[in-house]
């Protein structure tokens, strides 16, 4: 995707306030992001909604890169009612490096963060009840994981459960 510098007076009051922290702005075909190290995140989601009434919280999903050694990189999407504007901050993650929740912020966050987590194995600090939502309780593995065949992901259980081969 070829991004341009995305200026203006939010990416300038992002700047004032997190000053330091090597964030990046960009913007795609009119969708601004802003780039932030793992650490910043719930700040820089309270900020805001607080500060800049990004009052909904749209989607958290997550890619999976795993040649990077940051290889998850997480997407959060917020909308504001008030500007009709909606706004997305990245950030990257290792395999066990945990990001912290933002369920303290944006309770919807508590399916979003368990759905990656489910999917892709990323931990949230600070989440009240982090564990699976769509996949079994004793499923090993993380389906959306780019690295494993979801095929051989686990027969066991497949067979166990579900008495068939996997991928049948």
């Amino acid at each position: 995707m070829q991004s341009t510098l995305w200026e203006g007076a939010l990416p300038e009051r992002l700047e004032q306030t997190f000053s330091g922290h090597g964030l990046s702005y960009q913007t795609y075909l009119g969708q601004n992001f802003v780039t932030a190290p793992a650490g910043i995140i719930a700040g820089i989601v309270r900020f805001l909604r607080d500060e800049e009434q990004f009052d909904f919280l749209t989607d958290l999903t997550a890619v999976d890169r795993p040649k990077d050694p940051a290889r998850f990189e997480l997407i959060y999407i917020l909308y504001s009612f008030t500007r009709n504007e909606r706004i997305r901050i990245k950030t990257r993650a290792g395999e066990n490096e945990p990001v912290p929740s933002i369920t303290s912020i944006f309770e919807g966050a508590n399916w979003l963060e368990r759905e990656v987590y489910d999917m892709f194995g990323v931990t949230f600090t600070g989440h009240p009840n982090l564990k699976r939502i769509l996949m079994p309780d004793e499923w090993r593995g993380f389906p959306l994981r780019k690295d494993a065949s979801i095929i051989g992901m686990d027969n066991e259980w497949v067979q166990s459960n579900l008495g068939i081969e996997s991928g049948q």
